[in-house]
């Protein structure tokens, strides 16, 4: 996969390597060609199919030859950073209530929550930020079927959607491309922003 960043090299995307190619062979796109974070330089596509194949690189083979694949490319006639709420899903919901069972209060290790429907789906609640919360095993297995009133529970605070966040907040680099850590902030610090750079499934209830 290929990184996208706008022509503020600010992390809005993420392509296929057909799609980057189609981006840059358009004029749409320049590549970047990385050398660690000292050494940036943007490359528009008739040098980059010039561009030698180095051991680390990946390449598509073509009737020219072999052409190298980006890692990031810069859409430079686009300036915005586009906002989403993270995907809704069991460690989305985990991550919004901190770990913490909504109906105890207490922070669970990862193998002692599950997902819980406020509104058992079997009464018609549904997959909603507002009807899903993170619970204790035990506390989901005691409530069951039941609303929490009726299983002596209450929530600690109504759950809700989570604000929408600019995309390179929830782009992940999950196949660690050295070349991607210079622009996703994956953990709090541990990024540079590249505007820096000089420019050389549910549960049954």
């Amino acid at each position: 996969m290929v990184l996208v960043l706008n022509r503020n090299w600010q992390a809005v995307n993420v392509r296929t390597p057909q799609e980057a190619f189609c981006m840059m062979a358009t004029n749409v796109a320049t590549g970047l060609e990385i050398e660690g974070e000292n050494y940036i330089r943007p490359v528009a596509w008739d040098e980059w199919i010039t561009l030698p194949i180095r051991p680390r690189d990946n390449a598509v083979r073509t009737v020219r030859g072999p052409i190298r694949v980006p890692t990031v490319i810069v859409a430079v006639n686009y300036a915005r950073v586009p906002t989403k709420r993270p995907k809704l899903c069991a460690r989305a919901i985990r991550e919004r209530d901190s770990n913490r069972c909504q109906y105890t209060g207490r922070v669970l290790r990862p193998d002692e929550g599950s997902l819980d429907h406020v509104v058992p789906r079997s009464r018609g609640g549904k997959n909603a930020w507002e009807n899903l919360v993170w619970a204790g095993k035990d506390v989901n297995a005691r409530k069951g079927n039941r609303l929490p009133h009726e299983a002596g529970l209450k929530l600690l605070s109504v759950p809700r959607a989570p604000k929408e966040l600019p995309a390179s907040a929830l782009l992940r680099n999950a196949h660690g491309i050295p070349e991607w850590k210079l622009f996703l902030q994956m953990f709090a610090g541990d990024s540079v922003r590249g505007g820096s750079f000089s420019k050389t499934g549910w549960p049954s209830r």
